[in-house]
């Protein structure tokens, strides 16, 4: 038709409707091709056997939806935009360059950088699909390694999921830098090798954490999940990472330990214990008989060492004259490792000392003292008052 042959601004109409025919056909079904690769990309993972859980496809699917639709409508762009011809081919940029004794002519046009535009957006949103699908492995993995009675996988999966999401950013970049910047990539990690020194002096604290981490997984001093004292935290442990390893204390606070520094300090795994103990002192009035005091000694060593949940190896000592209370120091263990049962026992034993005492007529010290009044008259006689 001699309409759709008219010519504006160097291209026919024609140019133009299939320029946006192809522009709003990759927005209308960007959301329908997405959708329609998630669940192939699922189907392929699942037929595999690498997932259990009915959520994951859910998961799966929601990961990959936005990176499928820039790869979608980078290429959608890409054709749109070579249907038209004027000013695509306009020179943008040129000059006269000289290389191994030829001189050559170099010009950049407006074409170049609409394919240099499409291969960057095309190969990122290659790479973006690639961790997302590593997400997606990570979470089924999760579930899988949840369901096992062993702590190590639920170690193992998020250290394996951030080496495999950090090496394909490595590559991601090498391969951009080659493919749409022209560089030489052999010649970049080369110069890298040349810089490797300076670098590593630059990042000794950080290379320090990350074989320290190799040390904890070779090592295995704990896993996630148990129970630690590092310096002065006490926690437990939620995730080892690269460079840190992250603890949640009994005050339900985060505390990010570099793990160079666990490595390093004195740790005590406090799992791996199959007794807790406890020690502590009961002070008594000063006018309470030693028999009452042997009676009572005797009394809780019996009840302790009944208990379903101790060792019997309970010990009642006088310990000391203290100043204001006669002192029973009291030690024993408790079999159960766990820390709320621990307290819960803990608790038990403590009201039935109370009641022990109470019923042989006995009372705790407090703090007190005995004033003596010297008066003047007394003095000379020697006798306080």
């Amino acid at each position: 038709m001699p309409l759709l042959n008219h010519v504006i601004l160097g291209n026919s109409i024609s140019n133009y409707l299939f320029f946006f025919a192809i522009l709003i056909l990759g927005l209308a079904f960007k959301r329908i091709f997405s959708n329609s690769l998630s669940k192939l990309f699922f189907r392929l993972f699942e037929g595999s056997g690498g997932s259990t859980n009915p959520n994951n496809g859910l998961v799966f699917i929601s990961l990959l939806l936005r990176p499928i639709e820039l790869l979608i409508m980078s290429i959608a762009c890409y054709l749109a935009i070579n249907q038209l011809n004027y000013p695509l081919n306009e020179v943008l940029f040129s000059r006269q360059i000289t290389k191994n004794n030829t001189l050559s002519h170099y010009e950049v046009t407006v074409i170049d950088i609409v394919d240099k535009l499409f291969l960057f957006f095309l190969i990122l949103s290659v790479f973006w699909i690639i961790l997302r699908i590593i997400d997606s492995v990570a979470h089924a993995f999760t579930h899988k390694s949840s369901l096992s009675e062993s702590k190590t996988d639920d170690q193992i999966v998020p250290f394996v999921k951030e080496l495999s999401k950090i090496t394909t950013i490595i590559i991601g970049a090498f391969t951009i830098m080659g493919i749409v910047f022209n560089l030489n990539v052999a010649t970049i990690i080369a110069g890298l090798g040349v810089g490797g020194i300076a670098i590593g002096l630059a990042a000794q604290d950080t290379l320090k954490n990350l074989l320290g981490s190799f040390t904890i997984f070779a090592d295995k001093p704990f896993v996630v999940g148990d129970n630690v004292r590092i310096d002065k935290y006490e926690g437990t442990i939620e995730k080892v990472g690269f460079r840190s390893t992250l603890l949640r204390t009994i005050d339900k606070t985060l505390v990010i330990i570099p793990n160079n520094r666990i490595i390093n300090d004195l740790l005590e795994n406090l799992t791996l214990r199959n007794l807790r103990r406890v020690k502590f002192s009961i002070g008594l009035q000063y006018d309470t008989p030693s028999a009452k005091m042997i009676a009572i000694s005797k009394e809780v060593v019996e009840f302790v060492n009944k208990h379903h949940a101790t060792s019997n190896d309970a010990l009642v000592n006088f310990d000391s004259f203290g100043e204001s209370s006669l002192d029973l120091q009291i030690r024993y263990y408790i079999e159960i490792v766990d820390y709320d049962e621990y307290m819960q026992i803990r608790e038990e034993v403590n009201y039935k000392i109370m009641d022990i005492v109470a019923r042989h007529d006995a009372h705790f010290a407090f703090p007190s003292r005995t004033v003596y009044i010297e008066h003047p008259t007394d003095k000379e006689k020697g006798s306080p008052k």
